[in-house]
């Protein structure tokens, strides 16, 4: 493990987030996939299954996506700036089983403000480690999901939507079709 476990889950969460947007359209179409996602990612605490829920967790992915795409000096701000306007206030806290780690929001917060204030303070770790380049767009032609390396070796490349293979079967093939040319 390279970074603390709370700071491992926010990351590929903020990935996952991000990635529901995307080639592929709409991930987050309605209650029940938030339902799952808020599941798979191991959130905890409130989860309102409303409408409204539901597009303040969709209205956060661009600002997420935006922290791919920028600077370190943008990603600072992006990152001060979901911290701020959620009035993050970091506290260590243990719960269903967990070991101490950092909750900056009232687990009772709506879920939105828990994942952006989650994604910003692993956010923020991965600054202070200047460890920027962990994250990655994916290198497979025409997808622009999001990932993070969190590799020892920094060797990953594609996304998790199946790029990689896609990529392997494309050089495959190539390797096939020049050993009969």
């Amino acid at each position: 493990m390279l970074f603390a476990h709370d700071t491992e889950c926010s990351l590929i969460a903020a990935a996952a987030l991000v990635n529901t947007a995307g080639r592929d359209g709409e991930l987050l179409p309605d209650i029940a996939a938030l339902d799952a996602f808020f599941v798979r990612r191991g959130y905890s605490g409130r989860h309102e299954q409303t409408e409204a829920e539901l597009r303040a967790v969709r209205e956060l992915r661009p600002q997420l996506r935006r922290i791919w795409y920028s600077e370190p000096p943008e990603i600072v701000a992006l990152v001060n700036g979901l911290l701020l306007e959620h009035r993050a206030l970091p506290q260590l806290i243990e719960h269903d089983g967990e070991p101490y780690h950092l909750h900056a929001v009232p687990r009772d917060a709506p879920l939105a403000t828990r994942i952006a204030v989650e994604a910003a303070m692993a956010m923020a770790d991965l600054v202070r480690a200047r460890e920027l380049s962990r994250l990655r767009i994916c290198e497979y032609p025409d997808c622009d999901n999001v990932l993070v390396d969190l590799s020892r070796n920094r060797s990953r490349r594609f996304c998790e939507a199946g790029c990689g293979n896609r990529a392997a079967v494309t050089a495959y093939r190539a390797r096939r079709a020049a050993g009969r040319s």
